[in-house]
């Protein structure tokens, strides 16, 4: 991947996945938390549900990190409105100390792999700390082509069992969870459709040209099964 064309065209999207501030809302509320809780965005992108945790929570303490440093610099002039008890810096996610009565990580924990990145988040929560993570899930075993080819990328995938055993072998319990799709995945996509017709106005380089492409491919993709391309939001908690 040339991350100089990448960065070129997610400069500015406002978020880097699917999700809505319900979508966090349902999660924040699921997991009970409140007052000056101790937050943590993992991989956090630009900073949209960063943004969101820090309006539903006005006590708390929030960190966000991610991994690539011009997503974490996006992040941390977004919530610099909040003051101190909001930041964001490039970091790796792998690595989190805590202690944190949640985790929230929407559509990145896939690099780490659920079991694997449950297990080493486990130090890192307090006694009564939750997680909460949307990962990609298959609706049903007979899923349409264009479902296929969305995720061709990511074999791993599985249905909602699949998901469940992954976090039952990390040692979890799931508290509930939520379908992330339809409008959460537009909110996504049509900054990025503008974005490209912007960029081509302009004109591009080749490399730039390729990224734009496969944006679009990413896009018509998506639009081809709309009600069947999902994430699954999970809050969970240490069992």
């Amino acid at each position: 991947m040339d991350f100089s064309a990448f960065f070129t065209l997610h400069k500015d999207l406002p978020r880097e996945g699917p999700g809505t501030p319900e979508d966090v809302a349902w999660a924040v509320n699921l997991a009970g938390t409140h007052g000056r809780a101790r937050v943590c965005d993992a991989g956090c992108g630009p900073g949209a549900d960063t943004e969101t945790l820090a309006e539903l929570l006005p006590e708390a303490w929030i960190d966000a990190l991610d991994l690539h440093p011009q997503f974490a610099e996006a992040a941390a002039a977004r919530v610099a409105r909040f003051g101190p008890r909001v930041k964001a810096w490039a970091g790796s996610m792998a690595e989190l100390t805590g202690p944190y009565d949640l985790i929230w990580c929407a559509g990145a924990l896939y690099f780490l792999g659920v079991t694997e990145g449950l297990t080493a988040w486990r130090p890192a929560l307090t006694q009564a700390g939750k997680i909460a993570f949307s990962e990609p899930v298959l609706l049903g075993p007979d899923e349409p082509q264009a479902v296929r080819d969305f995720w061709e990328d990511y074999p791993q995938i599985t249905e909602l069992a699949g998901i469940e055993a992954r976090v039952a072998a990390a040692g979890y319990r799931i508290l509930g969870t939520r379908e992330i799709v339809g409008a959460p995945w537009e909110a996504y996509y049509t900054p990025m459709k503008a974005r490209i017709a912007e960029l081509r106005a302009e004109g591009v380089s080749d490399a730039v040209e390729a990224a734009l492409v496969e944006g679009e491919v990413e896009i018509a993709n998506w639009r081809a099964a709309t009600d069947r391309v999902a994430y699954l939001l999970v809050v969970a908690e240490s069992a």
